[in-house]
């Protein structure tokens, strides 16, 4: 699992990355109210806007952390945002990436190093 300065993780999973936020992201948050996430098959470059969380503290970006496909995306979170809160590190992923740079990931932070990070 890798971590962006952003709050992000990623998850290697075949040919694809799950990715989702922290739960130091999600505790920032506060109370998940709203979840919009992109549509399949969006072509996305690192750093565009892919998600928006609105929660009762504040409205956040989600950006993409590498460049590539929008394979699949965690439709649950529209019915039940609370659930960003409940398992960020899990069940609330938010979408998953076919990357088209496979060495992107490689860039980001080890555990260790955004524990580091965030303290």
């Amino acid at each position: 699992m890798k971590f962006t300065e952003d709050h992000e993780w990623l998850l290697s999973d075949g040919d694809v990355v799950v990715v989702g936020i922290t739960e130091h992201a999600s505790e920032q948050l506060g109370d998940v109210v709203f979840v919009e996430l992109p549509e399949v098959g969006t072509q996305v470059a690192k750093g565009d806007e892919v998600v928006v969380i609105e929660s009762v503290k504040a409205a956040s970006d989600i950006m993409a952390p590498i460049d590539g496909e929008i394979t699949e995306i965690n439709d649950s979170l529209t019915d039940d945002p609370g659930k960003v809160n409940e398992d960020p590190m899990g069940a609330a992923w938010f979408f998953k990436i076919k990357p088209t740079d496979d060495g992107q990931i490689d860039g980001y932070m080890d555990e260790d190093a955004y524990k580091d990070f965030i303290d």
